[in-house]
C-alpha cells in the first residue's frame, strides 16, 4: 500500500515540485495551501508523515503543529522553513516536529528525511477502540459484530474485514487494488469486479439508500471512500 503524504506548502512552485516528486516515488500526496485547511485535512487522516512548511496563511507551522500534538496526532512532521536560525529549529521540535529542513533544500535530502521518519514511524493501531459507530450502525471488533438499531446484521468474514479496513482508513480515497492487496491478499487474486460486488453488498446491509450511499462513496476513477 502507498504511503500517504500531507503536503501543506503555499508556494505554488514548489507544491507542484515536490507533489509530482514524491508522487514518482510511489507516494499518495494531499495537499493544503494555509494552515487552517492543513490542520483540517491532518485531522481527517490517516496519513503516515507530514511536510509542514512554518510561513503559512492563516495559520502557521508552529501553530498546526503544536495543535496536532496537543489533539493527540502522532503522525511524523517534518517542518519546512526558509529560515536557519537555530532557535527556530528548537521551537518547531519542541512543539513536537520530528525533523526539520531548511529552504532551499536539495529533493534527495527531502526524500531521504521522508524515509527516514517512516521507519521510524511507529504502526498505528488498526481501530483505536473496541468499537465504532457510524449513523445507525455500531460494530463491536472484539465479537466480530455488527448491527443497526440494535438489529444484528449477517455479515460474511470478507464484507467485516472490507468494512474493517475502510474504517481504519476513513476519509481516504482507496483504489480497488488496495483493497485487493489488503482486503483479500495477494495470493487471492480476484478481479476487480469482486470488490465492487462486496461493496455493493456491504451497501446494500449498511445504507439507508444503497442507489445513494452516505457512508461508502464512489471516487470515479480512483476508487472508494467511507465517510463515518
Amino acid at each position: 500500500m502507498s504511503k500517504r503524504i500531507l503536503l501543506v506548502e503555499d508556494e505554488p512552485g514548489l507544491v507542484l515540485t515536490l507533489s509530482d516528486r514524491l508522487a514518482s516515488e510511489g507516494y499518495h500526496v494531499d495537499t493544503a495551501r494555509d494552515g487552517e485547511t492543513g490542520l483540517a485535512r491532518a485531522e481527517q487522516g490517516p496519513f503516515d508523515a507530514i511536510i509542514l512548511d512554518v510561513m503559512l496563511p492563516r495559520k502557521n507551522g508552529f501553530d498546526v503543529c503544536r495543535d496536532l500534538r496537543q489533539r493527540g496526532i502522532n503522525t511524523p512532521i517534518l517542518m519546512l522553513t526558509a529560515r536557519g536560525q537555530v532557535v527556530d529549529k528548537v521551537i518547531g521540535l519542541k512543539l513536537g516536529a520530528d525533523d526539520y529542513l531548511t529552504k532551499p533544500f536539495e529533493m534527495i535530502e527531502l526524500l531521504a528525511r521522508v524515509e527516514a521518519l517512516l521507519r521510524r514511524a511507529p504502526a498505528a493501531p488498526a481501530v483505536s477502540g473496541d468499537s465504532y459507530q457510524f449513523g445507525n450502525i455500531k460494530i463491536d471488533f472484539r465479537r466480530a459484530e455488527v448491527t443497526r438499531d440494535d438489529e444484528t446484521l449477517e455479515l460474511s468474514a470478507k464484507e467485516f474485514h472490507l468494512l474493517r479496513y475502510f474504517i481504519e482508513h476513513r476519509e481516504a480515497t482507496i483504489s480497488r487494488d488496495e483493497l485487493l492487496n489488503e482486503v483479500w491478499g495477494y495470493d487471492a487474486m480476484p478481479s476487480t469486479r469482486t470488490v465492487d460486488v462486496h461493496i455493493a453488498w456491504l451497501r446494500q446491509k449498511l445504507e439507508p439508500n444503497p442507489r445513494h450511499p452516505h457512508f461508502i462513496l464512489t471516487v470515479h476513477g480512483m476508487g472508494y471512500k467511507f465517510i463515518g
